[in-house]
């Protein structure tokens, strides 16, 4: 007999705002599930990223169906797992954890979300030449994500040149020499303008973090922009993009659909994407929002 009752949870630093509870409770409810999922602050707790293991046990002792897992322990956790998916293995990052006959096996949804909601939202745009501004955890997954879609060549930006050097030799080894490379933000001017379309994996845009990641002027109409930032759903460099009549992709996609991935992961069952997509747009207050389609 299926389940019909499951408990996750949420770890991290600073998630009170994060939407996820509400996405994979929504979407439960309409399914006629039993769903609890529970926010896990560190901050709040007072501990450090470090006692991501702990934690993980805790939950798995207490009858937790899974976890999901956010900054700053997706590389963390990994130590304290049974068993890696492919994906999760390939990455060295984990945002999902799913308890299974007492093992801890970590997943990464964060590569399929954005592999998903790309694929959805901008499907017949060109990716032979493109830039990324970003290399930490949610970069390297966007970056993985982009290259499986097929892009030519991927250059990793990023102010800490050992960080985006690491990420591009990591997915040189994964892709194949050549289909990643590095360089620092001076050099933006010149590879904004060979590119094909950009793709932001920074916090900047976020509401604790307003502003633009880069001057506007770099920015022209034949580039497309796709955000990782979905809150708010239209940051700023979406905003000047379309004026530009820049095809433009925001972050709500990869959050539903890294969130969907996650909800078949804890419970076998299909999530209804379209309409997680509409809850979303729903609670950013952005109802109109074209959510995961490109503009």
């Amino acid at each position: 007999m299926a389940k019909d009752s499951y408990l996750v949870g949420l770890i991290g630093s600073g998630i009170g705002p994060s939407l996820s509870p509400a996405l994979h409770e929504r979407e439960a409810d309409r399914q006629g599930l039993r769903y609890l999922y529970r926010l896990i602050d560190i901050d709040t707790l007072g501990v450090g990223p470090e006692a991501v293991g702990d934690l993980v046990r805790a939950a798995r002792d207490l009858g937790f169906d899974g976890l999901n897992i956010t900054h700053p322990c997706k590389q963390l956790v990994i130590e304290h797992l049974d068993a890696l998916a492919p994906q999760a293995e390939a990455l060295g990052a984990v945002n999902t954890v799913v308890f299974e006959d007492g093992r801890a096996v970590g997943h990464n949804t964060d590569v399929t979300g954005f592999a998903a909601s790309f694929a959805r939202g901008l499907p017949d745009v060109p990716l032979e030449r493109v830039v990324q501004l970003g290399g930490g955890g949610a970069g390297a997954a966007v970056a993985h994500a982009t290259l499986t879609l097929g892009a030519g060549r991927v250059t990793v930006v990023d102010p800490l040149p050992d960080r985006a050097a690491d990420l591009a030799a990591s997915l040189n080894r994964h892709f194949g020499e050549g289909r990643a490379a590095f360089a620092t933000p001076d050099r933006l001017a010149e590879l904004f303008a060979q590119a094909d379309g950009v793709v932001h994996a920074t916090p900047t845009g976020m509401a604790a973090h307003p502003g633009l990641p880069f001057a506007a002027e770099l920015l022209h109409p034949g580039l497309w922009v796709a955000e990782v930032v979905y809150r708010p759903l239209e940051t700023e460099l979406l905003r000047v993009a379309r004026e530009l009549g820049c095809a433009t992709l925001d972050g709500g996609g990869m959050a539903v659909f890294q969130a969907a991935d996650a909800f078949r992961l804890f419970t076998g069952r299909e999530p209804d994407s379209v309409r997680m997509l509409e809850d979303i747009a729903e609670m950013a207050g952005t109802a109109e929002s074209s959510v995961g389609k490109a503009v």
